[in-house]
């Protein structure tokens, strides 16, 4: 049987990632992958920005082996124990309080799409009302609420159901760099012949991931803010590709100076790997019922535990942030010149942190192509965008300068080969 015929057999045609780069992984360690053959690959991919401190992170793999050998409660439904209460406050202490937040947190089933579920479920019990305003381009998960609030057509068409009690309107940009798409939601919020209900909340990315890296202006966002405010409608910022240090600052809103409502958090807040997720929410805005969203695997508690070391070891002094800052530049001048040295593709440069796109909107099967070229030379890059036009730029936040470089040099490699196409 050959390394993947076993995938092929047994596993369910839903599986898509292994699709793009298909080899079995056996081993990994901060930026780099190892397949069972031995052959290395260069991750600018980081599980989709779930591993953004590096795979198997010693800092994080001692302390988990610690707290194994210590007998430590490990599952805890949402129980106390000395573990979560040890992340609560470390995250008061670290994150919170040093940005001038004062969120609750709430421990959600541990993935994005359940952190979503529970910001929507919880706002329309806050205000009484149904309708979710969300956003072109946008991505919040694909259990129902969430993906009535997501716009891919592949994802949407994947439901079927109907997907109600959204309405959608345009992102920052989508309409060129020239309209404020704002001036259309306050249009229609001010007209009562618009057909738009006022709504619970609106939804939205600072940066759109899976929507193709699109960046929404601190202007935007503030102006956002300032809507919803006066009418009274909460603002729901969804940071779980965006968060956790990937744009440069832990929340990916810090950059406007907003402050949402509630916050979703997922994907690299456990800093292992290891499934988790959380709501922030106002404490005025916490209507829950005692069990009204629940989850078995909410009290996750080996992932507080290398959630808490990240917190400690990372997000305790400007170090850490200063060194993504580094790393981002350097990022964003190779993406230029990339895209400088191939002008016939088209390609423009977007993104912030160490969450970047190089996009061609009028050649978009060049990005999978790059990538599939990318690959064979030893590079994990995925696409993302409507269309798959973008190639997305992952790596770890804590990648090296010359990693990094060396990465950039194999993505070259395989545009101008994927041109030459």
């Amino acid at each position: 049987m050959s390394q993947l015929e076993v995938f092929d057999r047994f596993e369910s045609e839903v599986r898509g990632y292994i699709r793009s780069f298909p080899v079995v992984f056996e081993t990994a360690r901060g930026s780099v992958l190892v397949a069972e053959d031995g052959r290395e690959y260069l991750d600018f991919f980081s599980g989709a920005g779930v591993v953004n401190y590096g795979h198997n992170n010693p800092v994080f793999t001692e302390a988990l082996a610690a707290y194994l050998g210590s007998g430590g409660i490990i599952h805890g439904l949402d129980m106390a124990t000395s573990a979560k209460r040890d992340f609560i406050e470390a995250f008061q202490r670290l994150v919170l309080a040093p940005r001038g937040l004062d969120y609750k947190l709430q421990f959600t089933g541990p993935t994005g799409a359940n952190a979503v579920e529970s910001a929507l479920k919880l706002a329309r019990q806050a205000t009484g009302r149904r309708n979710v305003v969300a956003f072109t381009g946008g991505f919040h998960g694909l259990s129902l609420g969430a993906l009535a609030a997501t716009g891919n057509e592949k994802y949407r068409a994947a439901g079927g159901v109907s997907l109600g009690d959204i309405a959608r309107l345009p992102y920052d940009g989508y309409l060129g760099a020239d309209l404020d798409t704002l001036d259309l939601l306050e249009k229609m919020l001010d007209d009562p012949g618009s057909g738009l209900d006022l709504p619970a909340a609106v939804i939205v990315e600072a940066i759109q991931g899976e929507g193709g890296i699109n960046v929404a202006s601190a202007a935007w966002l503030r102006r956002l803010r300032a809507i919803t405010e006066e009418r009274g409608i909460l603002l729901i910022v969804d940071d779980i590709q965006a968060g956790v240090g990937r744009s440069g600052a832990f929340f990916s809103f810090e950059e406007s100076g907003i402050v949402p409502d509630l916050v979703t958090v997922s994907k690299s807040i456990s800093a292992s790997g290891l499934p988790m997720a959380l709501l922030l929410l106002r404490p005025e805005i916490d209507v829950w019922k005692p069990g009204a969203h629940t989850g078995t695997f909410r009290g996750n508690n080996l992932a507080f535990v290398s959630a808490r070391v990240a917190l400690e070891t990372y997000w305790a002094d400007a170090a850490f942030t200063d060194a993504i800052a580094e790393r981002s530049v350097q990022l964003r001048r190779a993406l230029e010149r990339l895209a400088a040295e191939a002008p016939e593709a088209g390609f423009t440069v977007r993104g912030r942190g160490l969450m970047f796109g190089l996009a061609a909107p009028g050649r978009p099967e060049l990005a999978a192509a790059v990538s599939a070229q990318a690959f064979a030379r030893g590079v994990v890059i995925e696409t993302s965008g409507a269309r798959d036009e973008v190639l997305k730029f992952l790596p770890a936040l804590t990648i090296t300068a010359e990693e990094l470089d060396r990465g950039l040099a194999v993505v070259r490699e395989a545009l101008l080969a994927a041109l030459a196409a």
